[in-house]
């Protein structure tokens, strides 16, 4: 299913495959991994309830990010890429990516517009090697 922000699809993976899948592809768009933030492990520590794996991995094309740093300083603000891998409560996994054509809109400049069109065909191309 699909948002306003975001896409993504189901994986016939298990929850590890799919993170070393995801990054795996990423890398072959050049993009890298900046974060990687367990949501399921912190929900845990901080707030002792139990839900399953769920991480947010924080990508990061350098080339792509520094052309739009370039024509707006404040974009980072809104960088870096959030790709969710996450599994549910009947174990399928699913890998949504945020949209930056939806995000990156709102600043409003033609050339951010074409730097997140080309960021939202790499990360389609993602989704699709999965």
């Amino acid at each position: 299913m699909n948002t306003k922000y975001g896409f993504g699809k189901n994986v016939a993976h298990s929850f590890d495959a799919a993170i070393e899948r995801v990054t795996l592809a990423l890398q072959n768009e050049g993009f890298g991994i900046l974060t990687d933030i367990d949501v399921a492990a912190t929900m845990k520590k901080k707030l002792g309830l139990d839900m399953p794996p769920y991480r947010i991995l924080g990508a990061c094309n350098p080339g792509l990010a520094h052309r739009a740093i370039e024509i707006e300083p404040a974009i980072g603000l809104l960088l870096p890429c959030n790709v969710v891998v996450r599994q549910d409560d009947a174990d399928s996994v699913r890998v949504e990516i945020m949209d930056p054509q939806a995000v990156l809109e709102l600043v409003d400049k033609p050339a951010i517009t074409q730097v997140a069109q080309e960021v939202r065909e790499r990360l389609q191309r993602v989704l699709a090697a999965l």
